[in-house]
């Protein structure tokens, strides 16, 4: 292998290693939040990207209706916890975004997809869609029985992966899809091209890190999520509503799956099952980060981008093993460094 075949290679790694790093930041950020190891993470992913390359062909997504099925649902379990103290204030706060906003998304889809919208409005619109989607998920699936255990919030993700999954391929079909390039731009520097989807990659990815550095060093509700983050029973007890800061975390982590998925449907071709794997790398990174640590899992990010690259130039065929290889090494050093705990007798 020559310099100019390690660069490329390390050029693809760096870019996958930025999606993945995307995927990272976003399971931690849940995990810390709620507790709830996000394994739908990876759906999300799929839907925003076959979402928005739905919308670049001129077809209507079936994620807006189901955005608006959740939201339905999300209502009906609001009503039902407040059967016994009905308040009009309290029915019109959760029936305007509940039913009220994904109708409207609805109906402002339905009206654009024939038009074929502009790229811009296409990605606002499918993230609109899966942010919404994110948002209901945790209403219904995960907010009733937050104060559970974590291995029955692990349970619960696993049974949300499996229904999006299976609706993934109700709306999306088994055939793979891909998106329009975000831009057409092109960079040279030496043997290395770098196309203009690479830098939508490389600048989306630093642009929401700082974004979200900013949200939770300078805003009230960023600040919230840092304090549920450390100390739930804290954070309830000085007046933060868990509830709320658990519904932003969702929010947050399926903006971030959608953008990843619109990143890379121009790239490669997407079907409705691929986001899982994709997700599952993220989480790796997540996972040598220790799911507290952002730097940490930024940096881990990309060494598994990095070694997902040079693996498919030595042995491609073996590739995922030599991937989720890296977990083993991780989890063994942690296994050793954490203290012994007795187990309970009966």
């Amino acid at each position: 292998m020559n310099t100019t075949i390690m660069l490329f290679l390390m050029q693809d790694g760096i870019t996958n290693g930025a999606i993945y790093a995307l995927l990272g930041l976003a399971l931690v950020l849940v995990f810390a939040v709620t507790r709830v190891i996000l394994i739908p993470q990876g759906e999300f992913v799929t839907y925003g990207a076959l979402t928005y390359a739905s919308l670049a062909s001129g077809q209507m997504p079936g994620t807006a209706g189901l955005a608006l099925a959740m939201g339905i649902a999300a209502f009906g379990f609001d009503l039902f916890v407040q059967r016994r103290t009905l308040h009009v204030r309290r029915l019109v706060r959760s029936f305007v975004p509940n039913v009220v906003l994904p109708a409207i998304v609805l109906a402002l889809t339905g009206f654009l997809v024939s038009r074929h919208p502009p790229i811009l409005v296409s990605i606002l619109l499918s993230l609109a869609i899966v942010a919404l989607i994110g948002l209901y998920l945790y209403r219904i699936a995960f907010q009733p029985i937050a104060h559970t255990s974590v291995l029955v919030l692990l349970i619960a993700a696993v049974g949300t992966h499996l229904a999006l999954q299976g609706l993934g391929l109700l709306f999306f079909g088994a055939e793979g899809q891909r998106g329009p390039a975000i831009a057409d731009a092109a960079l040279t520097l030496g043997p290395l091209r770098f196309t203009g989807q690479s830098l939508s990659v490389y600048a989306a990815t630093v642009a929401f890190m700082v974004a979200l550095w900013l949200f939770f060093g300078l805003t009230l509700y960023g600040k919230a999520l840092r304090a549920t983050a450390v100390n739930r029973l804290g954070a309830r007890l000085v007046g933060i509503r868990t509830t709320l800061s658990g519904q932003i975390a969702f929010l947050l982590a399926s903006l971030i799956g959608a953008l990843s998925g619109i990143l890379i449907v121009p790239i490669t071709t997407l079907y409705y099952d691929t986001g899982f794997l994709i997700g599952l790398k993220g989480f790796i990174a997540a996972i040598i980060g220790g799911l507290v640590s952002y730097p940490l899992t930024a940096i881990a990010a990309l060494l598994v981008g990095a070694v997902e690259s040079f693996s498919s130039f030595y042995a491609s065929n073996f590739k995922e093993v030599i991937v989720f290889t890296l977990l083993i090494p991780v989890l063994l050093l942690r296994s050793l460094a954490a203290p012994a705990v007795e187990e309970e007798k009966d």
